[in-house]
């Protein structure tokens, strides 16, 4: 079983990445967002960046720093098939996968005010945010020496593949088709 993790700040195409990926190898898609989402429904709270964060935070700091990960990886082992897990933002979170077998970490970026722009225009619960809100929420996400917390710019640099996301879908995934090989 392969596992490919995506890391990345908010709106710089992980998804879209993780899109791709499913429909040109047939992984299947596991979501950070997605887990954190079903327990915040689960407990009836409100379903937001700030409560999923939170919710992920307090999960690390109880269970340890790659709780939500490893539940994640747990289901992709039951189902036995290559597997894209989405969204690694802890140093705790990549070496846990880095000590399976078969794992590749992905990083997508692109410039902070394009990643807004994209936010505002994917009109997910989520992002009904104003710019400095979405600059504060980066800033807790980015660089956190406490390893329950996000540090996304450590996870980039633990990349195995890194993807600028500056320009069009089309040229993501001509990037995606030359870094990862496989045109045709």
């Amino acid at each position: 079983m392969k596992i490919i993790g995506i890391t990345g700040p908010q709106a710089a195409g992980k998804g879209a990445v993780v899109e791709y990926l499913v429909k040109k190898l047939g992984f299947v898609h596991y979501s950070v967002s997605g887990y954190l989402t079903e327990q915040l429904q689960a407990q009836g709270q409100e379903i937001n960046r700030d409560t999923m964060r939170v919710l992920a935070d307090s999960l690390r700091a109880k269970f340890g720093p790659a709780y939500s990960i490893e539940q994640l990886y747990s289901q992709a082992e039951k189902n036995g098939q290559d597997a894209i897990i989405e969204s690694i933002r802890t140093i705790g979170e990549v070496e846990a996968l880095k000590k399976k077998s078969d794992f590749l970490l992905l990083s997508v970026d692109a410039d902070q005010r394009l990643r807004y722009e994209r936010a505002i225009k994917r009109n997910s619960v989520k992002d009904q945010i104003t710019w400095e809100h979405f600059q504060e929420q980066e800033a807790l996400e980015a660089n956190n020496t406490d390893p329950n917390k996000g540090n996304i710019l450590a996870c980039q640099k633990l990349a195995d593949i890194q993807f600028d996301n500056n320009g069009s879908l089309e040229e993501l995934y001509e990037q995606i088709d030359r870094i990862v090989g496989m045109n045709g």
